[in-house]
């Protein structure tokens, strides 16, 4: 899978199930800050992410992720290891 088809399943998830604008989304877009992903979003997103990318997000994965970009790269390196 490659990058750009990443992106465009994130970005059609945040829009169409967690609510979040359009016109927020951006590579450097701060989820919490920028994007007001909250909590309750996170346990969305994760159930999202299994279902369409096909592995379970980890929490000590995710320390260092705080932007849409972080959020991406994160995923493309999950795909990535389960290719391999």
């Amino acid at each position: 899978m490659k990058r750009e088809e990443i992106e465009n399943i994130v970005k059609t998830f945040l829009v169409e199930e967690i609510e979040v604008d359009e016109t927020a989304i951006a590579p450097d877009a701060r989820l919490k800050e920028d994007l007001a992903i909250d909590s309750l979003d996170f346990v969305d997103i994760v159930v999202i992410v299994e279902r369409d990318f096909g592995f379970k997000i980890k929490a000590e994965e995710m320390t260092g992720v705080r932007t849409l970009g972080d959020f991406c790269d994160y995923i493309e390196s999950k795909v990535k290891q389960g290719k391999e």
